[in-house]
């Protein structure tokens, strides 16, 4: 494992390495980080393997750490012009990053911002469709984030929800909802049960609310097609007697 950090952070000094004119701003990275991911261990995990090779790749990194589910929803409603959005946790995470940026009055300025992932949390669809299959977490999480600095994209279709009254709900490869999702939610309660508290959650939520019965009506619209990038329009010549004039007015001018 340290071999494969070594390398990596080898390739990222490539990066930080590289001469910028005196001009030009730093890079801002602005990175989503839930602690709480991969049964706590995702604070950790990003420390040792992601943060050096941001740090040494010549960003300006802000990480802001989640405290509670829902959080990074409304601190990307106040978070201000940034370069490069990643997150860092599993899929939770990257649909309450996605969520909140797509509910900004401005999103059409801030949907432009590349996102990066790296996966750290134990459920992460979303890695398999961006990176290849690793069997070492160490390699799988360094080759995300070296790709993030390598400026690989992939374009990816994000699901909207609307409810009669709450604001919409975005997701990118899927979404949990209903008892299932509300159980969920409560595992962190039962903490103090160990490797049993998902179990507890689940059956503690299925006799409390029994029978547990939702309605609602579903309906289903089709995919919007991504509106095509328009040409940057080029100025047209003026006419000749135009150009004439102002060649001839410029070599009359005075000095």
């Amino acid at each position: 494992d340290n071999l494969l950090r070594r390398a990596a952070c080898q390739e990222a000094q490539a990066f930080g390495n590289q001469l910028i004119p005196s001009s030009m701003p730093l890079k801002k990275a602005t990175v989503f980080l839930n602690p709480a991911a991969c049964k706590g261990k995702a604070r950790n995990l990003f420390e040792k393997n992601a943060a050096p090779i941001l740090h040494l790749s010549g960003l300006d990194v802000t990480v802001v750490k989640t405290d509670y589910e829902g959080q990074a929803k409304k601190l990307l409603e106040l978070m201000e012009n940034t370069d490069l959005i990643i997150i860092a946790g599993g899929d939770g995470t990257v649909q309450e990053v996605v969520t909140g940026l797509l509910r900004r009055a401005d999103e059409a300025v801030f949907s432009k911002i590349p996102i990066g992932f790296i996966p750290l949390g134990k459920t992460c669809t979303l890695s398999h469709t961006l990176y290849p299959e690793s069997t070492n977490q160490v390699q799988h999480i360094t080759n995300a984030t070296l790709a993030i600095l390598k400026g690989e994209t992939v374009p990816l279709d994000v699901l909207q929800i609307k409810g009669e009254k709450e604001q919409p709900v975005f997701a990118v490869t899927g979404l949990r909802w209903g008892s299932y999702r509300d159980a969920g939610v409560k595992v962190s309660k039962y903490w103090y049960l160990g490797p049993l508290k998902t179990k507890a959650a689940h059956f503690f939520s299925t006799f409390k609310e029994w029978p547990q019965k939702h309605q609602a009506d579903l309906m289903y619209l089709g995919p919007t097609e991504t509106p095509p990038e328009e040409p940057e329009e080029k100025p047209s010549r003026p006419p000749l007697y135009v150009r004439l004039y102002r060649r001839l007015r410029l070599y009359w001018s005075s000095p």
